[in-house]
């Protein structure tokens, strides 16, 4: 009865430890599509102009694995671009009924090595509310995209045309009051990234780690 007590006790430590993570993997946030968001939150927008399928991913963020802890490197509108401790990361993104959303961790197929150090250099920019390139400012997959360059310098990932529109081709609340706000236009077809076409990459493969496991 012993033994099988050290084993399951040996099991379940090495099922929440985090070997496999890797500094440079891309960890995303998933709403189940049918999850009633704020329509007044960013989250709610994002997903209402590019869920698609089952989940909607609405975050992206870079970890960096440390020698006694898991960072995050990432740009929101609370923090900016900011590096702080995975353990902050997941009180922020607690959800309103007090449950954790979709954690996925993806990894770069044969990446160069120095990703993590390249998003470092935009710790301190403010958060991208315009969602225009080169504007020195970041929203989550830009930074993203500035980062993880081949060795050339260019961008891993593609920018594309920018969708803002609900499935319905009408602008969300969160965008038409964010814009209003700002007075500017919504940018439209402007090139950019977001969660859900970086989390389809075939330059990612998914890594079967459960982020919240604790030692």
């Amino acid at each position: 009865m012993k033994k099988l007590t050290f084993l399951i006790l040996a099991l379940a430590a090495i099922s929440c430890s985090r070997p496999a993570l890797r500094s440079g993997d891309l960890l995303f946030v998933g709403i189940p599509c049918d999850y009633s968001l704020d329509p007044s939150a960013m989250g709610s927008g994002i997903a209402e102009a590019t869920g698609r399928g089952d989940i909607n991913y609405i975050h992206t963020a870079i970890l960096e694995v440390g020698e006694d802890n898991v960072w995050v490197i990432d740009a929101t509108i609370k923090r900016g671009v900011a590096r702080y401790p995975l353990d902050s990361f997941l009180v922020d993104f607690t959800l309103k009924d007090g449950s954790l959303p979709l954690l996925e961790v993806m990894r770069i197929k044969d990446g160069p090595g120095d990703l993590v150090e390249n998003a470092k250099k935009f710790v301190g920019q403010p958060y991208d509310v315009h969602f225009l390139p080169d504007n020195g400012c970041m929203y989550c997959t830009e930074l993203v995209r500035d980062s993880y360059l081949a060795p050339d310098g260019t961008p891993l990932f593609p920018a594309n045309p920018m969708n803002f529109k609900g499935p319905d081709g009408e602008f969300p609340e969160y965008w038409q009051q964010l814009f209003a706000a700002l007075g500017e236009e919504i940018p439209q077809d402007i090139p950019g990234t977001n969660p859900q076409d970086m989390r389809d990459s075939p330059l990612l493969e998914k890594v079967n780690i459960d982020i919240t496991c604790r030692e």
